[in-house]
């Protein structure tokens, strides 16, 4: 593998540098105009930034700059007549849009992400996440408790994207072997719902903390699978009740270190039969890091586990010793569309 040629459109080296040292610029300003809820504002039509500042209560020429930078990058249009409209990307800042990323962006250009990579150098220093420099016996969890509304953000955010994932696994995995799944860390229970759609047979069960499992139990019933789809409440880290002959786990093992993900998958050794199967949903680290969009997102999503979790994204031979280590032997890689995998593993 060889790194990518230049063409003659990329932008001299010096510049490439520095653009990429102002990718902080746009990430920010998507945080502001989804605080102001701009796209909503624009759902109509295209406004001008006077009508727009007087709805949002902004500064008429300084909201102008904001949204001709995101117009830069494609966010929003800037029309001959200076009024502003939404793009394709725009429209997804709507919280009422199909598909919306709106929960996203939140998360990731917003305070609870950009405070903690603040202190990528603590980080990158000591190994340890960002929220452990002031309090180091706190964990995501207790973190996370401590602000209601981020907390429901962040569940909504993680759910964004599970259709398609379900989807994809439920496409490019065989479930029809299995009697009952627990989705471990299952959160609303997004991911087993689009399973379960798939694979009329199957039923289920959603593990997760019990203040998640009422949101779970209200999504379950709406999508009407309360018949064949329960959610239980619990600790991961300590009992995960038994019962089921495959347990899923879907983004959740690289949030944690070695140690704790260990943890975790040894009680959901205990918890299974010794033929049953255990899949993680994840994306596996390629051996080699190159320019493209896939070690883009790889790198990318590995470092951000090291500020804002202490986890890590892992290569196939990390997820072999993991599983080695809790009482599994990792038997194949899945690939799927959605650009994750499942991992297999069978009780040893």
């Amino acid at each position: 593998m060889t790194a990518r040629a230049p063409s003659p459109s990329d932008p001299p080296p010096g510049l490439a540098l520095y653009q990429l040292a102002i990718g902080h610029y746009v990430s920010r300003a998507l945080f502001v105009a989804v605080r102001l809820g701009v796209a909503e504002q624009l759902a109509g039509g295209a406004r001008s930034a006077e009508e727009l500042a007087a709805a949002t209560d902004t500064h008429a020429p300084s909201l102008r700059r904001l949204l001709r930078l995101l117009a830069s990058a494609g966010v929003f249009e800037e029309r001959e007549d200076g009024r502003f409209a939404l793009t394709s990307l725009g429209d997804l800042l709507r919280e009422d849009a199909p598909g919306s990323l709106k929960a996203n962006v939140t998360l990731f250009s917003g305070p609870v992400v950009h405070d903690a990579w603040s202190e990528l150098e603590f980080c990158v220093r000591t190994g340890i996440p960002a929220f452990k420099k002031e309090d180091p016996d706190a964990t995501p969890f207790t973190v996370m408790a401590q602000n209601p509304e981020a907390a429901a953000n962040f569940d909504k955010a993680m759910a964004t994207f599970a259709p398609q994932t379900a989807a994809a696994v439920a496409a490019t995995y065989d479930f029809s072997r299995f009697r009952r799944v627990m989705d471990v860390g299952g959160g609303n229970g997004a991911i087993l719902i689009g399973i379960l759609q798939a694979n009329p047979s199957l039923r289920g069960v959603v593990f997760d903390q019990p203040h998640v499992v009422e949101r779970a139990k209200q999504n379950i019933a709406e999508h009407g699978l309360a018949d064949r789809l329960d959610a239980l409440g619990g600790s991961f880290f300590e009992k995960i009740p038994d019962g089921a002959d495959a347990i899923l786990t879907k983004h959740v093992i690289h949030d944690w270190n070695d140690e704790e993900a260990s943890a975790i998958l040894r009680a959901c050794r205990r918890a299974l039969p010794s033929d049953g199967r255990l899949l993680v949903v994840e994306g596996v680290y390629p051996p080699r890091i190159d320019a493209s969009p896939e070690s883009r997102g790889a790198a990318s999503n590995d470092v951000n586990m090291l500020v804002c979790t202490g986890g890590r994204q892992r290569s196939e031979e990390e997820f072999r010793a993991l599983y080695a280590a809790s009482g599994f032997e990792l038997t194949r890689i899945v690939p799927t569309p959605a650009r994750v995998a499942v991992i297999e593993g069978i009780p040893v």
